[in-house]
């Protein structure tokens, strides 16, 4: 069955919840104590003597509360029938797929989470059991954490109430926590309050960053936490959403860490990103003070760690932030405080007696993709890893913490190699500062981070709006948002949800998905309206009633045939669904409430008066959003999919399939000569959700006209709440192929917003930035300049740069992710990693990470596997790059770009500006060794025996000199700038650039221009020794 109706019983438990109150900026763990969470089972009448044997089963692994009463039934042919006569009495089946007769739910209550797990392995003993057991189970694979929220209904990051009187304080010498009070009250007594006015509000969360540094004393290679010391530790601690008008902490106050925070505390500081709680520096050996900072130095690493535990333990932080910190940082540090055998350190967690332990831990999903990493239990303090979040919410091209820094700050950091930290670390205590800035940086850039892109708000107005714990959100996939909220509404509604086996592997079931039209490609000089559908797979869901609980089986499809009561699917086969003044579907009065919900926090936002309250709202509209369209990809994962209904997806893409074919054809019917229409209106394309229509020759202003007149006269004719809008022009559009065009978009007719473009290489991350700056270009010349002949003429002379060697090399460089080391075939991201990892295993890119590439020339027929290359290893051996390759590269996007303006955009790659070429002269390979390098010409680069001009040349020898020397100024200016701009960045204009981020748009620059002027030293020197004038 899918949903299975039950009568409702009261559950409790005991369990530990966190709070803060929000006027006095306490910390309270609430102790509630009940009775105990249930394992549903589905019991068929037709299977005689099951429950009893069953019982005595799960009693010989765990502690029984409840007792079963047997009756015998005469039902089903005189067989002996029992049904269980617990807390839930009987149950009615509903008329759903595998519901067929009589059944009766029962309950088997385990005395607390692990008995309830033990109840789970039992239950799915199956064949290998001595005794009969159910054919399926209900909510048995609930998390206890969220059967507990579920049924008390409580969401994730919410208020909680505890009733005056109903509760007792346990005194000090009891308390088990780290919090500030302790309460034991029971489960009824503690009231969850809704996310509204005041509760809608985040308390004063401490927010604890960290990142650590280390070195390799001995050897060369990444450091390792068995053999090579932490040398600092950076830690920044802000509070979260408290007024910023409040006075800051002195930056003058060089006490000891935890006196800033308790001063902060006594005081009630802002805390806030501007003025920290705190900025402390932890460091082995003397190191030099640093200006906002308190620097904590130790003579012995042991010391040091077991120091910085207990500031952490003081600071009590509620989120322990960082980037990369639980991967690498917070892991080296359990590890070498293990290696040094450091008392408690590992007592990081709110509960004073629970050690932190590492174990290895994977993640995949289809979204997210395969990652590897360390599972670290901190029980009371959420992990917000800011690398985990950016790879969750975002598609780049790099997570190097500089370039995701620079993609939404604008703003980088020093990167210094930990070959060069130990030169600085074994130096004084001025190198050491210049680590210590270093490491701050690396703490303040993801607290950087986490406001400008609101993760804290969005996560927990996510976690409020699908009732799901936090760290669930932040550790597994997408799915269980949805589960979340299924089992809050069927909790609501008097329903039980099954489990459904997973499957592993890729899906073998497949279903017709959503409609795209036959693009009419082309280049479009005059406007093109775009009408989308508002919500269409949950609008189609509420319209149609679908769902699992409205889904007719098919044994009983064939006495359900009046159409006032089924809707009956076009899909083959047919799915028959019962209308809803038959039954209300369970999905659709979840989405419902959600696009409600959505639209009346938007309407809150805009009145909202302060700006913490507009950052919560637009978090929790944001998250309704992508909450309601979450719903229908539930329904279609067949692949480790919790509840899996093909049947339910199939019917609502159809739906969507009949929608935009009947849009077409009602445009062009409408928006006709034969309707007194000045032209014919044409759809040029469609896709999924949304069709792209040619009104004809008009202004942008009246084609806006046109598509709001479309949209209102189209939505008449749909189910309510199926709504088509018109919401944007394109002027003028570039339609390539399917999910490839671009425009100038028009919210109004007067300007443009900006360039939308969909699948074509300026958004693929995949390729080089040679590929996304030209196609980039290109788009702008034609779109916004409308200059088709500029757009040519530019990429003749990107071309030609290309081929004579003068495209920076950052510009060359491709990104891929490394999803896993071996592969069915050979790939040149895959292959590169394997020899990085033979070069140094340290730095060598790991299952998750995304990796940078050139192509280099090899020998003919070499494959290109073979031929990828680290780049800055090609910049320091002088490789020559495959110039050919890249001009393949950006000659299929481009042509792709040119075809609607030209008949032959291959002709753009040939002629007489792809005649020049310039070849680097490698200085590594086998051959190199036999190769003599012979005298070039200063001038014109022909060989010539011996000196430094040819015959021809040495009539022009001052002139030649002059030149020299003004490309040799050229090339020193641009230096200068180079280092200063760097010097900038790493905060001081007096010392030596060492940093080596790769994520740089200058790094590769910095290092082919210091390159140019040494050669072009030489070449000078050469024409000075031979020249007497």
């Amino acid at each position: 069955a899918w949903l299975l109706k039950t009568q409702a019983s009261a559950k409790a438990y005991d369990v530990r919840c966190l709070d803060v109150r929000m006027e006095k900026k306490e910390s309270l763990m609430y102790y509630t104590h009940g009775q105990t969470p249930s394992l549903f089972f589905r019991i068929t009448l037709a299977l005689p003597n099951w429950v009893a044997p069953t019982r005595t089963l799960i009693e010989r692994g765990i502690s029984i509360e409840a007792s079963l009463a047997a009756t015998p039934s005469s039902e089903a042919g005189g067989a002996n029938c029992t049904a269980a006569q617990n807390d839930a009495p009987a149950a009615e089946a509903a008329d759903w797929p595998d519901a067929d007769g009589d059944a009766a739910a029962g309950e088997e209550a385990a005395s607390d989470a692990q008995l309830l797990e033990a109840a789970k392995a039992l239950s799915d003993v199956g064949s290998g059991a001595k005794v009969a057991l159910p054919p399926a189970t209900f909510e048995s694979n609930v998390p206890f954490v969220l059967r507990y929220l579920v049924d008390t209904k409580t969401t994730g990051c919410s208020w909680l109430l505890g009733r005056g009187g109903a509760y007792v304080v346990r005194p000090a010498s009891l308390q088990e926590t780290s919090a500030q009070l302790e309460l034991d009250i029971h489960y009824a007594d503690l009231l969850p309050l809704p996310p509204a006015e005041r509760w809608q509000k985040l308390p004063p969360l401490r927010i604890l960053s960290f990142d650590i540094e280390c070195v390799k004393l001995k050897g060369e290679g990444f450091p390792e936490a068995e053999t090579d010391p932490v040398i600092q530790i950076s830690s920044i601690v802000m509070l979260q959403s408290v007024p910023a008008d409040l006075p800051g902490l002195s930056e003058t106050d060089t006490n000891a860490a935890t006196a800033c925070v308790a001063k902060a505390r006594k005081k009630r500081l802002s805390g806030g990103l501007e003025r920290p709680l705190c900025r402390v520096l932890f460091a082995l050996k003397e190191c030099a003070s640093i200006a906002g900072s308190v620097v904590l130095w130790f003579d012995d690493e042991k010391e040091m760690l077991a120091k910085w535990a207990e500031f952490v333990r003081q600071v009590d932080p509620d989120f322990l932030s960082g980037y990369n910190c639980v991967n690498f940082d917070l892991n080296y540090l359990i590890t070498r405080a293990a290696t040094l055998k450091v008392v408690g350190f590992n007592r990081l967690s709110k509960l004073k007696s629970l050690e932190s332990k590492i174990r290895d831990s994977s993640f995949s999903s289809r979204a997210l993709g395969t990652h590897e990493g360390k599972d670290i239990a901190t029980e009371g303090r959420i992990q917000f890893d800011l690398l985990e979040l950016v790879r969750r919410d975002y598609k780049l091209k790099s997570y190097s913490l500089n370039f995701v820094s620079f993609e939404f700050l604008k703003e980088q950091k020093e990167d210094v190699h930990y070959n060069m930290i130990g030169d600085l670390f074994r130096g004084c205590p001025s190198s050491r500062r210049r680590i210590g800035v270093y490491c701050l940086k690396d703490a303040y850039l993801p607290l950087r981070l986490l406001k400008e892109l609101l993760f804290l708000y969005n996560y927990v107005e996510m976690s409020r709006v699908t009732g799901t714990p936090l760290n669930f959100l932040l550790t597994r996939g997408q799915q269980i948002k949805v589960t979340a909220q299924l089992l809050r509404k069927c909790k609501e509604l008097n329903y039980v949800v099954p489990v459904v086996k997973r499957t592993g592997g890729d899906n073998s079931v497949q279903y017709e998905g959503a409609t795209v039209l036959e693009p009419r490609k082309g280049f479009y000089d005059k406007p093109i309206a775009t009408l989308d559908f508002a919500s269409l797979y949950p609008s189609i869901m509420i319209a149609h009633n679908i769902c699992y609980s409205t889904l007719v089986a098919s044994s009983a499809a064939h006495t359900m045939n009046n159409p006032d009561d089924v809707t009956v699917t076009t899909t083959s086969p047919p799915h028959k669904f019962v209308k809803k003044h038959i039954r209300r579907g369970v999905l659709p009065m979840i989405v419902e409430e959600l696009i409600a919900a959505r639209k009346a926090a938007r309407k809150e936002m805009a009145a909202a008066k302060d700006e913490m309250t507009r950052q919560v709202l637009n978090g929790r509209q944001l998250a309704l959003k992508i909450s309601a369209n979450s719903v229908y990809g539930y329904t279609g994962t067949t692949t480790g999919g919790q509840l899996p209904c093909l049947e339910v997806a199939t019917t609502i893409t159809c739906f969507g399939r009949d929608m935009i074919d009947f849009t077409r054809r009602e445009v062009e019917k409408m928006f006709c000569r034969d309707n007194q229409h000045a032209c014919n209106a044409t759809v040029i394309y469609g896709d999924t959700d949304s069709v792209m229509v040619d009104f004809g020759d008009f202004s942008i202003a009246e084609a806006m006209k046109l598509g709001e007149e479309a949209a209102q006269a189209l939505s008449e004719k749909f189910v309510k709440p199926i709504r088509l809008e018109f919401e944007k022009v394109y002027c003028p559009f570039l339609l390539m192929n399917k999910k490839r065009y671009a425009g100038l978009l028009y919210t109004r007719p007067e300007k443009y917003d900006k360039i939308d473009s969909k699948g074509i290489e300026t958004v693929r991350r995949d390729f080089s930035l040679l590929v996304q700056t030209m196609a980039d270009t290109v788009l702008r010349k034609m779109l916004i300049d409308k200059d088709v002949e500029a757009a040519k003429e530019y990429t003749r002379r990107k071309v030609a740069e290309l081929l004579q060697n003068k495209i920076d090399l950052s510009l060359l460089v491709q990104t891929k992710s490394l999803g896993k080391m071996d592969y069915d075939t050979r790939l040149p991201h895959v292959e590169l990693a394997k020899k990085l990892r033979k070069r140094d295993a340290g730095t060598a890119p790991s299952v998750g990470d995304r990796v940078s590439y050139v192509v280099i020339q090899g020998a003919k027929g070499q494959a290109q596997y073979e031929r990828a290359e680290d780049p800055l290893y090609v910049l320091e051996n002088n490789l020559p790059i495959d110039t050919q390759h890249y001009l393949e590269g950006i000659k299929k996007p481009l042509c792709r770009i040119f075809e609607g303006v030209m008949s032959n955009p291959e002709s753009l790659f040939s002629g007489s500006h792809t005649m020049k070429r310039t070849v680097s002269i490698s200085t590594q390979g086998a051959l190199s060794k036999f190769v003599q390098r012979g005298v070039q010409c200063v001038g014109c680069r022909s060989v010539i025996r011996e000196g430094a001009l040819c015959r021809r040349c040495q009539e022009n020898e001052a002139e030649i000199v002059v030149n020299k020397m003004a490309e040799m100024a050229e090339k020193e200016k641009e230096h200068s700038d180079l280092w200063t701009e760097c010097q900038r960045c790493q905060g001081s204009l007096h010392q030596d650039v060492i940093c080596i981020n790769r994520d740089c748009p200058i790094f590769y620059r910095r290092a082919k221009v210091k390159k140019d002027i040494g050669t072009l030293e030489e070449r000078l020197s050469s024409l000075s020794l031979s020249s007497d004038w």
